[in-house]
């Protein structure tokens, strides 16, 4: 009787979310910037843009375009906002030619980009642009710049002919309004070395480009090992490119991404933040699938939403099956895995548009970080229950479902209306209205490793 309980409770922890998939529009409103109160994205008029990644590294690189088609529509579907993407690819992706014959710059060289090559990423950004998404778009890995002790390299760039390269691919898309520009390719500028230099004279080069610096919303994607020092806002926080920050938290299992984020949140000047590549689903956790097994569902759920609590203006996905577009007659990196495919619909693909639609039904500009809203803020991160508010709402995400004390009146209003909200399903059950003062506790529905709940507060 127990294993049956076990079996049906899996079952349902796991099962397919029963909501239609969204029907895909056009990108519209513009270009992005950051918002007026330099927490969040906007559009060009103003309305809010809530980014949701998703890790595609290699799809300029693996796909064709009846593939890349697949691939973009099926995440605009899924409630996807972003895809991020690497011009020169990191798995040999100077050598390696696309599926249509032809590599990206002639004879390596960076002052020489093949414009034969850019037409298929010029159809990959117009197709994303059709679907409503915008494309995090690296004009190049970092093992291009240095290999550290990774990456096939080689590497080709100095300061010179970086800002060669960056003005003619940010001339290239001057007039695509659905590209967010990424430096770095998960690399960490190291100490004593031109690195920072290059990616500041890349960085200039694009914004000349464009046509100047308000033109080309950019950032930042580092190693996992800046974390704990603010993400790429270590480096370039105060640089005027540096619009917004990034973080990488990595792929081990319950990493207190919420230190992480808030260090970024409180450095100066202000700028928004995220993590753009945290935990991926099914991934070797801590790269070591022999000891510690691959990452499920929970595990990219909780680095979600610790993450938008802590003060993410947004949040990436990433699947180790898709980031590398693996499909078979490819050989693996890191170990056996699904293809593309079938990854696509891995179980917390399919989640990832409950929190985009919790997050905007609600008003996104004023949302704050807050853990004064409840007592328990201290748990571990595998229990950790974390709190955000606007003026008007509350979300108290508890990652292994503990009860918690909310601490009443921090909201507008004489009354509460409280709700559980389930992150694996996206449905919401009313819980009751109480007065907002003093304090309420509130336990979730279930408890326990899978089971993880948000309560949902409106005030009036």
């Amino acid at each position: 009787m127990k294993r049956l309980f076990l079996l049906l409770t899996l079952g349902w922890l796991y099962a397919s979310p029963t909501q239609a998939q969204l029907t895909p529009t056009p990108w519209t409103g513009g270009p992005l910037r950051v918002s007026a109160n330099q927490r969040y994205l906007v559009h060009a008029d103003g309305r809010p843009f809530f980014y949701l990644g998703d890790t595609a590294w290699e799809l300029f690189h693996r796909l064709n375009r009846d593939e890349a088609d697949y691939y973009l529509r099926r995440r605009a579907e899924q409630g996807f906002t972003v895809v991020q993407a690497v011009a020169l690819a990191e798995l040999n992706g100077l050598n390696d030619p696309n599926p249509y014959g032809q590599k990206p710059l002639l004879n390596n060289d960076p002052t020489t980009p093949n414009p034969a090559y850019f037409e298929h990423v010029d159809w990959i950004i117009d197709k994303a642009r059709s679907l409503g998404i915008a494309v995090a778009l690296l004009p190049t890995w970092g093992d291009k710049l240095f290999k550290d002790k990774w990456g096939e390299g080689p590497e080709i760039f100095n300061v010179d002919n970086a800002h060669t390269y960056g003005r003619w691919i940010g001339d290239r898309y001057k007039t695509r309004d659905n590209i967010i520009w990424v430096l770095g390719g998960d690399r960490t500028p190291r100490e004593g070395s031109p690195d920072v230099a290059v990616w500041r004279a890349m960085a200039d080069g694009i914004q000349q480009g464009v046509g100047g610096a308000d033109k080309a919303l950019m950032t930042f994607h580092p190693q996992p090992n800046s974390v704990t020092d603010g993400g790429a806002g270590r480096w370039f926080q105060a640089d005027a490119w540096f619009d917004f920050n990034m973080h990488q938290t990595g792929h081990c299992r319950d990493t207190p991404v919420y230190d992480y984020l808030t260090t970024s949140y409180n450095r100066q000047p202000t700028k928004p933040t995220m993590d753009a590549e945290p935990i991926y689903e099914d991934h070797p956790v801590c790269f070591n699938a022999k000891a510690l097994g691959t990452s499920n569902a929970l595990d990219v759920r909780k680095s979600v939403y610790l993450a938008l609590f802590a003060g993410a203006h947004g949040q990436t996905y990433g699947c180790h099956d898709v980031w590398q577009l693996f499909a078979p007659g490819r050989t693996p990196v890191n170990g056996p895995h699904l293809s593309w495919k079938e990854a696509l619909d891995l179980p917390a693909a399919r989640q990832m548009r409950f929190v985009r639609q919790l997050l905007t039904s609600r008003p996104l500009l004023e949302r704050i970080p807050d853990q004064s809203l409840i007592r328990e803020n201290n748990y571990p991160p595998a229990e950790r229950i974390q709190a955000t508010r606007g003026r008007t709402y509350a979300f108290v995400y508890s990652s292994a479902g503990r009860p918690f004390t909310l601490l009443l009146g921090k909201t507008e209003g004489k009354q509460i209306t409280a709700a559980w909200f389930d992150p694996r399903t996206g449905q919401s059950t009313p819980i009751g209205t109480y007065p907002n003062t003093g304090e309420q506790r509130f336990s979730p529905p279930t408890s326990g490793y899978g089971q993880d709940w948000v309560l949902t507060v409106d005030s009036r």
